[in-house]
């Protein structure tokens, strides 16, 4: 909902919380203490105070916020964006001496503790997915399945096209997979085959980035 403009850091607190506990149930008195939005204010990961009786805790909320859309910008996987990830402070042990506790020393600071709740939570690198069209004649589909099974593509539809003996399917393909793509199928069903890619949505890679 974020990503498409539903909810955003410019709402008003009681429209976007009552989403938050309606939709997500979220606890109502975490989602009046939304933080910030990122990266940039405005991406779809958030920060969350969920903190009682911390002293000196809106004396570092600048500099953490300025870690989390830092952190959420470049992550610790591959310097990648964060996506769908929400991160509660619930504790702070804060240094009574304000000059111990400005941006230089809490913002490097937040970032690592950020960099250490991704990697602690099973983090998964997210792939761009193309949505593929292509039509062509029913003797020409041996080629087109052939291609798709060489580039990690998964079917999802097969229909006959009416009044016409042509096959439409559509199939989701790696962006990753798409370069040469039409070239490749073309080749493979002597130019009979018609492609047409479409961004879908982001698919979450398999495996443990961890282990390989």
């Amino acid at each position: 909902m974020i990503e498409k403009g539903e909810i955003g850091p410019s709402d008003d607190s009681k429209a976007r919380t009552k989403i938050l506990v309606e939709e997500f149930s979220w606890d109502r008195i975490d989602a009046g203490r939304l933080w910030t939005f990122g990266p940039e204010g405005s991406g779809p990961n958030i920060l969350v105070n969920t903190t009682k009786g911390v002293q000196n805790l809106e004396t570092i909320q600048d500099s953490l916020m300025t870690a989390f859309n830092w952190t959420t910008k470049e992550g610790a996987i591959c310097g990648e964006q964060w996506r769908g990830v929400r991160l509660n402070v619930v504790d702070a042990l804060i240094h009574s001496d304000a000059v111990h506790r400005g941006g230089p020393q809490i913002i490097p600071a937040g970032r690592r503790c950020f960099y250490a709740t991704q990697m602690s939570a099973s983090p998964r690198l997210q792939e761009p997915m193309f949505l593929a069209e292509i039509t062509a004649p029913r003797e020409a589909m041996k080629g087109v399945y052939q291609c798709l099974g060489q580039r990690r593509a998964s079917l999802q539809e097969e229909n006959q096209v009416s009044g016409a003996d042509m096959m439409q399917v559509k199939a989701y393909l790696p962006v990753a997979e798409s370069f040469g793509f039409t070239a490749h199928l073309r080749s493979l069903t002597a130019g009979q085959a018609f492609p047409q890619c479409v961004f879908d949505h982001w698919a979450i890679l398999t495996g443990c980035l961890l282990y390989t």
